[in-house]
């Protein structure tokens, strides 16, 4: 039997039987050269909103695409119906390569990756002071994602009429991230959108946290005619009830940038994360790396960065704070 390969000599074309007649196939893709330019902005079972030219158009993902899929974030081309009329449905036929891949897995030992965001350039970090309580490790393994995923990390604390944050923010001042910090007066009031709308000012922010921090609260405070439903933290459990089942980018006023909001997690698997790119968010310490042993982990009796410290070349505060967000991979984050 005669099989074609990728160069045939016959035009590419592999002819199958077919009751119906002859129909020639080939693996040459169009270009769709004339297709619309969108930005995904939700995805719902099987239909991605996407924004395309300041109209929203509902759309589905090409077969052509295979297994690959497209999430909230992405910039993607978009063929067939793209007025936005009610009961139509356009083409997405390719996505366009991602700036920036945040990802997640359900727990450590699972290999599967689901990808939270494309193309954001900054990650905040929503956590409360007090009801529910703060969850440092859950905080370290967002941090390790963003690091390895090329994320700036913005640290927004919530409820600071409840609780101090003095003693959270001196925990993480070693790894200079920029905080800010709100109480829900100033929710009521619009200052603490204003100020943390600066921060947000000409980026792609995608915001994380688990239920009850009061992320979705701010979302709205930020964008306040595209509100989403809230909830409540349970009195017994100390846990929040999620509310946001789906991410959804929404545009700050103005256009000045955009919030992704997500929904609240309980786990941040870790799986996917080479330990030795999370280096990299260490611009002192990195240099230090160059005399360890092969496949150093940065926290073992060989490692050069104990000798870098020990010469005056960084400060030891940091290098515990690495060695931290390095070992978390092995805490859960309720410890």
């Amino acid at each position: 039997m005669r099989r074609y390969g990728k160069n045939p000599d016959e035009d590419d074309i592999r002819v199958r039987p077919n009751p119906k007649g002859n129909r020639p196939r080939t693996n040459i893709r169009p270009k769709h050269e004339d297709a619309g330019e969108g930005l995904v902005l939700t995805v719902d079972r099987g239909r991605l909103t996407c924004l395309i030219e300041g109209r929203t158009v509902t759309a589905m993902k090409a077969r052509e695409l295979g297994r690959k899929s497209a999430v909230v974030g992405d910039r993607v081309a978009v063929v067939g119906d793209l007025t936005g009329a009610k009961d139509t449905l356009a083409r997405i036929v390719r996505v366009e390569p991602r700036s920036s891949t945040l990802r997640r897995t359900a727990d450590d030992d699972d290999p599967f990756e689901r990808v939270v965001v494309a193309n954001a350039d900054q990650l905040a970090i929503v956590t409360a002071l007090a009801d529910p309580e703060p969850r440092p490790r859950l905080i370290d393994r967002c941090l390790v994602a963003a690091y390895d995923a090329g994320l700036d990390p913005l640290l927004v604390l919530t409820k600071s009429d409840l609780a101090s944050a003095d003693t959270l923010l001196e925990s993480y001042g070693a790894l200079g991230v920029p905080y800010l910090v709100t109480n829900r007066d100033e929710l009521a009031d619009g200052s603490a959108a204003e100020r943390v709308r600066a921060a947000l000012t000409g980026r792609m922010t995608a915001f994380v946290g688990h239920s009850g921090v009061g992320k979705t609260t701010l979302v709205n405070s930020l964008v306040p005619e595209r509100r989403r439903a809230i909830g409540h933290v349970n009195a017994v459990t100390g846990r929040g009830r999620h509310t946001t089942t789906s991410a959804l980018a929404l545009p700050l006023p103005d256009d000045s940038g955009w919030v992704i909001d997500t929904p609240g997690v309980r786990s941040f698997g870790l799986h996917h994360v080479d330990p030795s790119r999370v280096i990299h968010a260490f611009p002192d310490l990195e240099p230090g790396t160059a005399e360890c042993p092969r496949a150093c982990s940065h926290d073992e009796p060989d490692c050069a960065l104990d000798q870098w410290v020990s010469d005056g070349h960084a400060d030891p505060a940091r290098l515990y704070s690495l060695r931290r967000l390095l070992a978390t991979r092995e805490r859960r984050e309720g410890d």
